[in-house]
């Protein structure tokens, strides 16, 4: 399940006022404008950047040198602008703790355009609104296993219901690895090829085990036993093998003894790799699952075991 973030001016100020020391002067009518725009890519204002006649931003910001220029009214004539301001701004925000110039503030109360002032120096501001911004936006999507951090790699464990996914991550907090997120992990593209995980905040050190219920994690093991996010690596896939399983089940555990073939995941177009593990009477799944990790970062480091026990064995019979 993913769905893309619709950020209005309000739920903006309610997430970063306080980090970025945001006070909401004018336009507090205009609290719904949403700063996600659905129109299409060509007539789309860029999010943020400075006020000036030739950019529409939808969050425009003034620092020391705009708001020189802007105290002149006829720098705001309609006139002088390729765009409509009124149209394609949604949020003002004047930085450097700097005294609105007159006609911005007449802009803003006209057409009820929100209007922050923060402390920050423009460079500060912009770099940090920026960041905040891209981590808000990003598509997301939930999927249902565990997420851990294994040897220091983010790792999803997926499979179906009853398959023992939360049993596996209790055995492996109970060998020191990391506890993210049980049941609903939330993941988001923060930048080209890479996704992070974290956990929605209510869920945070809690892991739910059949038959012994809602665990806290962080009092049960410590606080270095859960964290809040992590980059994911890796996905490993629980599958339940019975004995007396169809000719599918055999051919996937002989597969699996050969080395499998490599098999990546989609998660919000980032291709991760994944491991089917055939879940068994007797086989312990924790240490399966720490060799799987341990295999993944070797070859994430350019070594594959098949390949070089199958050049030794070339070798060997070139040299007999």
């Amino acid at each position: 399940m993913s769905n893309k973030s619709r950020l209005t001016v309000a739920k903006a100020y309610a997430e970063f006022k306080d980090e970025l020391n945001f006070t909401w002067t004018i336009g507090k009518q205009g609290g719904e404008r949403v700063l996600t725009s659905e129109r299409g890519a060509s007539k789309r204002p860029r999010l943020l950047g400075p006020l000036n006649f030739n950019s529409p931003n939808r969050i425009q910001l003034i620092g020391k040198a705009e708001a020189r220029l802007f105290a002149n009214s006829e720098n705001l004539a309609p006139e002088r602008y390729e765009y409509s301001l009124a149209d394609s701004c949604e949020l003002i925000i004047v930085t450097d703790e700097g005294t609105p110039p007159g006609p911005i503030v007449d802009l803003a109360e006209k057409n009820q355009i929100p209007l922050f002032v923060t402390p920050l120096t423009y460079s500060e501001l912009i770099r940090n609104l920026r960041y905040r911004l891209t981590l808000l936006l990003a598509e997301s999507e939930i999927i249902h296993g565990v997420l851990m951090d294994v040897h220091g790699t983010g790792v999803l464990i997926t499979g179906e219901a009853s398959v023992g996914k939360s049993e596996l991550a209790l055995e492996l907090i109970s060998r020191s690895h990391i506890l993210v997120a049980d049941d609903a992990p939330e993941f988001r593209r923060i930048a080209p090829g890479t996704v992070e995980g974290q956990c929605p905040p209510l869920l945070q050190d809690f892991l739910e085990v059949r038959g012994l219920g809602v665990l806290n994690i962080a009092r049960m093991y410590g606080d270095a036993s859960t964290r809040s996010r992590k980059i994911l690596r890796f996905i490993i896939d629980l599958q339940n093998v019975a004995i007396g399983d169809s000719e599918n089940a055999l051919e996937q555990l002989v597969g699996e003894r050969l080395g499998a073939p490599d098999v990546q995941r989609d998660v919000l177009g980032v291709r991760i790799p994944q491991r089917t593990i055939p879940v068994a009477p007797g086989r312990n799944l924790a240490v399966l699952v720490e060799a799987a990790v341990r295999d993944y970062i070797l070859r994430s480091g350019g070594y594959n075991a098949t390949r070089d026990l199958v050049e030794k064995q070339a070798l060997a019979l070139s040299q007999s």
